[in-house]
């Protein structure tokens, strides 16, 4: 039987929410000052980018438009 398309929803989201959360753990690891150096600029430039990423994603379940950025680089 095929899968419905709110069951398909549920899986993937569920699925790729919990990749994300793992990432931003791993992402906290990288606060360690004895084992990396980063500045207050760097830490900014990371939360505001993954702020916008998240803003823009939220928008696209609410409108059918969307762009895409590149790559985040430091």
């Amino acid at each position: 039987m095929a899968e419905d398309k709110r069951s398909k929803f549920v899986r993937i989201a569920e699925s790729r929410t919990n990749k994300i959360i793992n990432m931003i753990r791993l992402l906290g690891n990288c606060s360690s000052k004895s084992t990396y150096d980063y500045t207050d600029k760097d830490v900014d430039k990371i939360f505001s980018t993954l702020k916008a990423e998240l803003d823009e994603a939220k928008k696209r379940f609410q409108s059918s438009e969307s762009k895409r950025n590149g790559e985040f680089k430091l």
